[in-house]
């Protein structure tokens, strides 16, 4: 009883901490997708939840990533041929290709394993598998807020030496993470490395 009561306290503090920080920058379309990614993710735990499956967990991830990004730019935009700031498009295109690459990885990888063994104690405790998805909704949130709130502020994203500075830092650590997970990839076919 303890542990249930404790998985929906961190659940709660997960959202708080989230909308908190949404509410900080002043900007209501920001509150807004906070709310929408939590949203997604409670909505996805019901049939994973109902089928026991952490299959589309990952994925879930990445498609919340998308929703949020491109409300946001649809939402700052004129109309969706007339884009305000093309800086804006810029940074909803790299996470786009970020999120795309990375869900489409994890939901292939789990698909060919048939598991995350690391849902295995999970799934049965709804408050314990609750957490864990709205867990994924503060992932999305912390992770995505500076580019929510630059995309929904009334300048839009700034081009200067910090914006080029970023992007560069984005092709950097794109390319360690598609080099780390192939990697990991060759490691784990060796059958000698199965569960290392």
């Amino acid at each position: 009883m303890i542990s249930k009561i404790t998985n929906i306290i961190i659940s709660i503090i997960a959202f708080v901490i989230a909308f908190s920080i949404a509410y900080a920058t002043g900007i209501d379309l920001v509150m807004k997708v906070i709310c929408l990614a939590f949203i997604i993710q409670w909505v996805m735990f019901i049939p994973a939840y109902i089928f026991q499956t952490e299959k589309f967990y990952d994925l879930t991830g990445s498609l919340t990533y998308l929703s949020v990004i491109w409300y946001s730019l649809a939402s700052t935009s004129d109309s969706f041929t007339n884009l305000t700031n093309g800086a804006n498009l810029a940074i909803v295109l790299l996470i786009t290709l970020w999120a795309v690459r990375l869900g489409s990885f994890l939901f292939m990888r789990i698909h060919k394993d048939g598991e995350d063994k690391r849902f295995r104690s999970i799934k049965p405790s709804s408050t314990q598998f609750f957490m864990t998805w709205t867990l994924q909704g503060l992932w999305v949130s912390l992770c995505s807020m500076c580019a929510l709130t630059a995309i929904s502020s009334e300048s839009g994203v700034v081009v200067n030496s910090l914006f080029y500075l970023g992007i560069g830092l984005f092709i950097l650590g794109f390319s360690l993470e598609v080099i780390a997970d192939n990697q990991k990839t060759k490691f784990r076919s060796v059958p000698e490395n199965r569960n290392k």
